[in-house]
């Protein structure tokens, strides 16, 4: 997958550093870089609703800059356009909430809702801290909404994936997402309709870096 293009991708240093060293100590190395590339680079009919670059969430504020982008590891994005491929002929395509997620606003949303399994610990840091979790549903072809259990960050048992209740149509959007997600080897949390992670995220370094706008 190309991500050479300009504004693709940012490359950024990990987060945090070891103990002060002493002084006869030897200098440190520098810290790995990580690439995040700009999934709507790879995915054009990709649709944008970052609810944090907004006050449309759980907050009631806006922590996102106007600039915020859908930025994720370049496995995330190749396994998300293996999901949007998947899915376009069945008439959907995709819309994200939520990509990466600057650890300092992960202190943020603990401060509000300290809540594991909900939102998860800044201490260790989040998945969407890594750029290997992406929040987001279906939209139909033109754009339109689609049923689905509940409203993103519904902090109810509503939204967990064995919920039997709500309507038909909203069960049957849960399971197409699922399904598309899955099949591109997403790994569903249970409690959240909407979350998908990439497999062995927790592994990978957790990142605090601020959004950049395209150049």
């Amino acid at each position: 997958m190309r991500t050479t293009t300009k504004g693709l991708a940012l490359a950024v240093m990990l987060l945090g550093s070891a103990p002060a060293l002493a002084e006869d100590a030897k200098p440190k190395a520098a810290a790995p870089k990580v690439e995040l590339v700009d999934a709507t680079t790879v995915i054009p009919d990709l649709m944008l609703d970052l609810r944090y670059a907004t006050k449309d969430n759980f907050l009631k504020k806006q922590v996102y800059p106007d600039g915020a982008r859908c930025l994720l590891l370049p496995d995330s994005v190749k396994r998300l356009k293996q999901a949007a491929d998947v899915l376009r002929p069945q008439g959907y395509r995709l819309k994200v909430y939520d990509c990466y997620r600057p650890r300092a606003v992960q202190y943020e949303m603990w401060k509000i809702l300290p809540k594991p399994g909900y939102v998860a610990n800044p201490a260790k840091g989040s998945n969407h801290n890594r750029g290997g979790a992406v929040d987001l549903t279906l939209a139909t072809a033109d754009g339109g909404e689609v049923e689905m259990p509940t409203a993103f960050d519904d902090f109810t048992p509503s939204a967990h994936h064995g919920y039997k209740g709500g309507t038909p149509a909203s069960r049957e959007h849960r399971e197409v997402l699922r399904k598309a997600m899955e099949g591109a080897g997403f790994q569903r949390n249970k409690m959240e309709w909407w979350h998908y992670d990439l497999p062995g995220a927790t592994k990978l370094p957790v990142l605090d870096v601020p959004f950049t706008p395209a150049e």
